[in-house]
This record gives structure tokens, sequence and C-alpha cells, in this order.
């Protein structure tokens, strides 16, 4: 099973300023086969991106909330704890 999913941010704390770039990267401890990530903001099931990396270029108002990442190996899902995004 998965395990141990870690959201980081660039800049740290997921405090960035409007119209900068934000960052977010999903690792996991441990877990085998082929990983598939998905992005998600709290309050929206659309997927803002797969890959182990999400990329906001231009930060706008509408981009502060709560931000995870999920990860499935096809047989478990396993998601990180939300990190809040402010957006200053």
């Amino acid at each position: 099973p998965l395990s141990g999913v870690s959201l980081s941010a660039q800049p740290p704390g997921g405090q960035v300023a409007l119209g900068d770039r934000l960052v977010l990267s999903c690792a996991v401890a441990a877990g085998t086969g082929p990983l598939s990530f998905s992005w998600h903001r709290r309050g929206s099931w659309a997927p803002l991106g797969t890959g182990p990396r999400l990329e906001l270029r231009h930060v706008g108002d509408n981009d502060s909330g709560h931000y995870q990442c999920r990860v499935s190996n096809g047989d478990s899902v396993a998601e990180s704890v939300p990190l809040n995004v402010t957006v200053l």
C-alpha cells in the first residue's frame, strides 16, 4: 500500500505574492508500482494537474486555498495532508 504522501511548496509554507510563481511537489515515502498523481483544491473535484509537480506560473487571488495531491498505484489511493496556499 501507499504511505507517507507529503506535499512541499516553493516558496516554503505556501505563501506567495500575487503574480509570482508557486510550485507544489508531491512525494511518496512508500509504495510500489506505477504511480499516478492528481492535484486538487478543496471544494473542487476537477483535477488541477497530473504528475508529481504542480506549477502555477502567475498566482491570482482565486488561487488561494487548500491544495492536496492524491496518489494512486492502481491498488490503493493515498492523499497528502492539505497545504494552505495564501496569496499575499
